[in-house]
């Protein structure tokens, strides 16, 4: 028994122990199964990912396009298209010179490789170490952010012209076609495709011809500094061209430097020296370069500029298709009036000019002015890149824009033109050295007047002026902005962006980013690449139409009647800047000269902006002299008249937000209380005529109006009695059946906004009654008795020259009255219209095919009554008219109408 239950208790405890050991084992089992199904999913995701790289990779490698040995050394010419997509430009198809491998200097060759790939010659067109590195820049910088990219890659992304493409299907195209070319081609020929090929800024493509458009030498003459700026080139080729950026350019050269050294190509001490030399060090001089001409140099530039911001395009070598916004004959005409003395005489050869001219409504580009005689294709444009103070063209856009923009002004606002200085006491003059006292803010922006311009920049304030500004894509802030900037002082701005800035003001206050590209196609025919230009409301429609009312009065009897161009809808501002006197001292020039002479204006078709001045010399300064400092004018005359010749221009439209009460404009529900209603006019009607009609046995009276919301009253007599006809907002009325024989006098006045304008009168007698004499409103009787007659020298019967009114409100013409006779010979004549029967002689002569005869008593209208060019007529209350004669035009003594109860005269 014991042995049987030693048996048992062993067994027991050898099933505890077992039990012990399993529940300590088991941790470890479901640890040891968790790692392994672990590492067979990564197994089977990394197979997965393997398979599907691989069959990615196949994929994309299989739609590789194929690449000629032409693709892969000749750069593809782009084309540039103006707005009628006519090709005017080429750009690439020329200045490049070939250079063979053998030809290549050792030092450029390893200037090259250490900088753009030191294992060029342990690689089968892809690098797995500098895969890797790039890799892992990818995971922790992101996508894109460095290149893996061989030498032998590049090439073929030259080629592709694909290298604005980050995405994974470019890199798998170009690591396989890398590859075949590496099987194709040696590692010489490779190396001789780049040399020859990459891009090196200002249209010129190659080492060899790089080396002599900056350096005028060949590749085999360079020196290691030399060596060094060009082998950094290719990066950044614009950005690191030695005559543009001369900073950037030494810095990425001290790099190149250093990459040879590390790659033990060169010793310390030549880096050293290297890296100390000047980069400007045997650079051709700017007079010395060699061009690639092309048509139209100024907007060209402007194109590649813009193309260039668009993305990582090369104009010279992508092969695109540009579609601009050239207006060719418009470019045309502005490269003759800068490049011949044709059209504008200039002082001399040295005065240059800048001209932009755009599309009011879209901002395109439609022509560009860089520069007189320009000798460079990227020369300094001075239609863009130049910056010179705009004088008084900015003070619609820091001033008076800002007033009514924020301020609710009026054009009447009243202004006061007397003796001020700045905070720090410095006196501000105008060029007359006058004060003209209380004035409107219209009078004084079509003057030019400096000081109601500073005061109106004090009210509106330094941050709103810069507000409004910047809306029209000036780009300033308070450290450019002074108080002198109220009248052009310390601003900086090119002729592009003031063509742009008025633009808005003639497109209801919507402003366009100027822009001279519509699309680009790129070499595949397809992909098309168009800029972002979006509109947006620079100001309310109310203070664009406001300042271009106001502007249009420059032209017409304001500071640009050079500029003026007859029967054309339009308005502009001058502006001229002034030498200090130091300067004036120091360089000899005259007082009365100017640094810059401007005139900005714009229709509703295009905005044209014009800079005129000189280049300071070394110890040299040269003003614009007051008989040519309206050449800025003058220029805007020629070509906006050229490019508005058989175009309708139509006149800006008012918008329901302005209000117009007499000469002046006001913001609906903002009249200014500043002036006072009681002295403001408003306008009469104009040509007002009656007319009887047998046939419906009506009369209708007609008029015209060139205002807005206007209603009119009609009021007048009926064979002298009083009456009224009505109220209307149209511009005619009709008086069913007339009483025959009665004689109808109509007086009109027009009220807009309370304020109510002087009558217009005319008359006509229904024929039938006693008299059956047909009449209008030229030609009415009067009886014998209230005539007073003086004989021709022919004794043939005078004119009406001495007749009452008898009523209380009689009005004579400004210009007292004209008289003629029969003969055509004028006579001096005396109005009696007055309430006292007391009118000053007005002393005319005019010409006159017919007599005439007296009218009704109580009626005070002459017959034929516009007499021609009469002059010295001293103003005459309550006039007649008498028969001047019916001569085509309209002298400055014009003809006065007498009625029955409110006779006024017109002019």
């Amino acid at each position: 028994m014991a042995e049987k239950y030693q048996s048992r208790e062993e067994r027991r405890k050898q099933m505890q122990a077992n039990q012990h050991k399993k529940k300590r084992k088991k941790p470890k089992n479901k640890f040891l199964t968790f790692i392994k199904r672990l590492i067979l999913v990564c197994f089977i995701l990394g197979l997965a990912g393997v398979i599907a790289g691989i069959s990615t990779f196949a994929y994309y490698a299989s739609s590789s396009p194929k690449l000629t040995k032409k693709q892969l050394s000749d750069p593809i010419p782009s084309v540039i298209k103006d707005k009628s997509n006519k090709t005017v430009a080429t750009l690439g198809a020329q200045n490049r010179k070939y250079i063979d491998y053998e030809e290549l200097p050792k030092q450029m060759e390893n200037a090259i490789l250490s900088t753009e790939d030191a294992r060029f010659y342990r690689h089968h067109g892809i690098d797995p170490i500098r895969l890797g590195g790039a890799v892992v820049a990818n995971f922790t910088k992101g996508f894109g952010s460095e290149g893996a990219s061989t030498l032998t890659q590049q090439v073929v992304s030259m080629a592709l012209n694909n290298k604005n493409e980050k995405t994974l299907k470019r890199k798998a195209q170009e690591a396989w076609l890398a590859i075949q070319l590496e099987r194709k081609y040696t590692k010489h020929e490779i190396l001789e495709m780049y040399v020859n090929k990459v891009y090196m800024s200002d249209g010129v493509f190659g080492f060899e011809t790089a080396a002599e458009h900056y350096y005028g030498k060949s590749l085999s003459k360079l020196s290691l500094p030399e060596i060094a700026v060009l082998a950094g080139m290719p990066q950044s080729p614009n950005n690191y061209n030695p005559f543009d950026h001369p900073d950037l350019t030494k810095k990425r050269r001290d790099i190149v430097l250093y990459m040879m050294y590390k790659n033990h190509k060169i010793t310390k001490d030549e880096m050293e020296k290297a890296q100390a030399a000047p980069v400007s060090a045997g650079l051709v001089k700017e007079k010395e370069r060699n061009t690639n001409a092309n048509k139209y140099p100024a907007f060209v530039n402007e194109v590649i500029k813009e193309v260039q911001r668009l993305g990582n395009y090369n104009v010279y070598a992508d092969g695109l298709t540009i579609y601009t916004t050239l207006d060719s004959s418009a470019q045309q005409y502005t490269e003759k009036i800068l490049n011949t003395n044709s059209i504008i005489n200039y002082p001399d050869k040295k005065m240059q000019a800048g001209i932009a001219l755009i599309d009011t409504k879209t901002g395109e580009i439609r022509a560009l002015g860089g520069g007189r005689n320009m000798k460079l294709d990227r020369g300094f444009n001075y239609a863009v890149d130049t910056k010179r103070s705009p004088g008084s063209t900015i003070k619609p856009i820091l001033d008076y824009g800002p007033a009514i923009e924020y301020l609710h002004w009026s054009t009447g606002h009243q202004l006061n033109d007397v003796a001020t200085t700045y905070s720090d006491g410095t006196p501000i003059n105008d060029w007359d050295n006058r004060f003209l006292g209380k004035m409107s803010m219209r009078k004084a922006l079509y003057l030019s007047r400096n000081i109601p311009a500073y005061e109106t920049y004090k009210e509106v304030g330094k941050e709103r002026a810069i507000r409004f500004a910047k809306k029209l894509g000036l780009d300033l802030n308070s450290k450019d902005i002074v108080e002198s900037s109220s009248i052009g002082g310390g601003v900086q701005v090119s002729p592009l962006q003031m063509a742009s800035a008025y633009a808005a003001f003639g497109n209801e206050g919507i402003y366009n980013k100027p822009h001279a590209i519509r699309k680009i196609v790129l070499r595949d025919g397809v992909t098309e690449i168009k800029p972002h230009v979006q509109s947006k409301i620079a100001m309310s429609d109310y203070t664009a139409y406001m300042i271009t009312d106001v502007l249009k009065d420059v032209l017409t009897k304001g500071t640009g009647i050079t500029a003026h161009i007859p029967g054309l809808p339009a308005a502009g501002k001058t502006g001229t800047t002034n030498f200090d006197k130091n300067d004036l001292a120091k360089y000899g020039i005259l007082s009365s000269s100017v640094q810059d002479s401007w005139f900005a204006g714009y229709t509703t078709r295009y905005s044209l902006a014009v800079w005129t001045g000189y280049e300071s010399e070394k110890g040299k300064k040269y003003g614009v002299t007051r008989p040519y400092q309206t050449v800025a004018q003058q220029i805007y005359r020629h070509l906006m008249r050229y490019v508005s010749e058989g175009k309708e221009t139509p006149d800006f439209t008012m918008p329901k937000s302005v209000v117009r009460i007499g000469s002046e404009l006001y913001i609906r529900g903002h009249i200014d209380t500043a002036i006072d209603k009681k002295s403001v006019t408003q306008d009469a009607p104009a040509n007002v005529h009656a007319a009887y009609d047998a046939d419906s046995n009506k009369i209708t009276v007609t008029w015209d109006y060139k205002g807005s919301d206007a209603t009119f009253n009609v009021s007048g007599t009926i064979n002298g009695s009083a009456a009224s006809f009505g109220s209307t907002s149209g511009k005619s009325i009709t008086v069913a059946n007339p009483k025959a024989g009665a004689t109808y006098v109509f007086n009109v006045t027009a009220t807009v906004n309370g304020v109510t304008s002087k009558a217009a009168s005319t008359s006509v007698t229904v024929p039938g009654g006693s008299t059956d004499t047909k009449a209008d409103d030229n030609q009415n009787k009067q009886p014998e008795d209230n005539a007073q007659k003086q004989p021709d020298a022919n004794n043939n019967p005078g004119t009406d020259i001495n007749q009452s009114g008898e009523n209380k409100d009689n009005t004579g013409s400004d210009k007292g009255t004209n008289s003629g006779n029969s003969n055509g010979t004028g006579s001096e004549n005396s109005g009696n219209g007055s309430k006292d029967n007391n009118n000053s002689p007005g002393n005319s002569s005019g010409t006159g095919t017919s007599s005439g005869n007296g009218s009704p008593a109580n009626n005070g209208t002459g017959t034929n009554g516009n007499g021609s060019s009469g002059s010295n007529g001293t103003k005459g209350t309550k006039g007649t008219n008498t028969n001047g004669g019916n001569s085509p035009n309209k002298g400055e003594n014009s003809s006065g109408n007498a009625s029955a109860n409110n006779n006024t005269g017109s002019e």
